[in-house]
């Protein structure tokens, strides 16, 4: 007996000591505050009165914080360019826009070093992945002539009162955007300088399109249940509302330069900001969604509405009304418009992608051998419609210290997708974050990223070639 109660306390005393680490270990996890989630909270403790009253009290000071951080990274000022003009006549911004740290010129910065820039935090703020308005609540962001005219057409509001659109209406495509459809070359612009909504979609293109296009169009003009957009009362709108549509972000097909966070990060402060890639020319590509995962324009379609929508949360999509397409024949009919958008006609070009030398400038001529050449820009963008659909790490971290930025994490951008750069011209900011304003802006972000050194001359040369493509 005596032996047996030994036998019982060497067994008791390492499961009491067992114990006691897990218990405290819980404790201590419980006193470290609540564990990051994948996922958005489902049921609201607050009232919709509470969270709009909550949040248009912030908006003033974050808008400031905002706006601040705008006008130290950038001249916003409108310095339009006299001798081009986007596709239906708006001035293209022009110049460098990005400024630079005290004491150094960009040409001194180009011939330094990745790990010297680095060490010395000479990296342009203006080259730092730009954060959401508010980067902790991100959400789907409109420009201001979107909302008037969605507002105007249909009676929808995609006005939020917690946040307003930051950058200034003359680095943003021009509104509305023409559209130009590879099976109906001949019809120029067949939006007929219109916005194309559910209100007048059928109006203009009843008689150029077949019935599955018809109905493909009719499907990206319809609004649908979006995060912010809906009749939950964690929305983001005043009133309840049907939602967006797909078009109101790629407005006429091409692009208005709305806003929003990629779905696909967690967690939130390393998301991405995204600037609406337009989708003309839509047919020759090949890699879609934020991290490129999605291989045809059907995934794609079918992937924005049941998850990109609702930030990538199945889980907050059930709640908000997630709206579930139907493979064989919708998601079918909206990819086949998508695939008949083109790009903008460009006549200096010839069949082969490139400058037909009886129509170019001298300048334009000598900037596409640089783009072929010494600016290395055809390593990834090559003819006839410049990009070779693939993904490419520039890995700009290599020039800088991680850092937060107004509640958004700049470490690294990662893979980014070879954009097509046919029509370039039209589709302002620049790279997948809207960071870069001016196609100056970018010759200067690449010149110093893949060390080409270009002078003056050579950068203005280049740009010149880009307008015309």
């Amino acid at each position: 007996m005596k032996r047996q109660r030994e036998q019982c306390r060497q067994i008791r005393l390492p499961t009491l000591v067992a114990l006691f680490i897990i218990v405290t270990a819980t404790a201590s996890a419980q006193d470290a505050g609540p564990k990051a989630s994948s996922y958005a909270p489902v049921d609201s403790k607050e009232t919709f009165v509470t969270i709009m009253t909550r949040m248009k009290t912030a908006k003033p000071a974050l808008k400031k914080d905002h706006a601040d951080l705008l006008e130290e990274r950038y001249d916003l000022s409108k310095r339009p360019a006299y001798d081009v003009t986007m596709s239906c006549g708006k001035k293209l911004q022009e110049g460098v826009r990005v400024k630079l740290p005290p004491g150094i010129t960009w040409e001194e910065l180009a011939h330094l070093a990745p790990a010297e820039i680095r060490e010395k935090n000479l990296f342009p703020s203006g080259f730092f992945p730009l954060p959401f308005p508010n980067h902790p609540e991100g959400g789907m962001l409109f420009p201001k002539f979107l909302i008037d005219e969605i507002n105007k057409q249909e009676g929808r509001d995609l006005t939020r009162f917690d946040l307003d659109y930051d950058l200034p209406d003359h680095f943003l495509p021009e509104f509305p955007p023409p559209i130009y459809l590879t099976t109906r070359s001949d019809r120029g612009d067949v939006s007929q300088g219109s916005l194309v909504t559910i209100m007048n979609y059928y109006e203009l293109f009843n008689g150029i399109l077949n019935p599955k296009q018809l109905e493909g169009l009719r499907m990206l003009v319809t609004p649908f249940p979006q995060q912010q957009f809906n009749q939950t009362d964690d929305r983001r709108s005043e009133k309840p509302g049907r939602g967006v549509a797909c078009f109101d972000c790629h407005a006429n097909g091409h692009t208005n330069a709305a806003t929003h966070l990629v779905g696909d990060i967690r967690p939130q402060e390393f998301r991405h900001r995204i600037d609406t890639p337009t989708l003309r020319g839509v047919n020759i590509q090949r890699l879609f969604g934020s991290q490129r995962a999605l291989k045809s324009v059907e995934d794609f379609t079918e992937f924005e509405q049941r998850g990109a929508y609702f930030d990538g949360d199945p889980v907050i999509a059930t709640k908000k009304g997630v709206n579930i397409l139907e493979r064989a024949s919708q998601v079918n009919f909206m990819a086949e418009f998508q695939e008949i958008l083109d790009f903008p006609p460009a006549p200096k070009l010839g069949i082969d992608g490139l400058l037909d030398e009886s129509l170019a400038t001298s300048a334009e001529l000598r900037g596409q051998r640089l783009f072929f050449g010494k600016a290395k820009c055809a390593g990834c963008h090559y003819p006839p419609y410049y990009t070779d659909n693939s993904m490419h790490n520039l890995k700009t971290e290599r020039f800088f210290k991680p850092r937060m930025i107004n509640g958004m994490m700049a470490s690294a951008d990662g893979p980014i997708k070879t954009f097509p750069l046919r029509g370039i011209k039209d589709s302002p900011p620049y790279l997948h974050d809207g960071r870069l304003l001016t196609l100056e802006d970018t010759v200067e972000f690449f010149n110093m990223i893949l060390q080409t050194r270009l002078n003056e001359q050579e950068k203005k040369d280049l740009v010149a070639f880009m307008r015309a493509l």
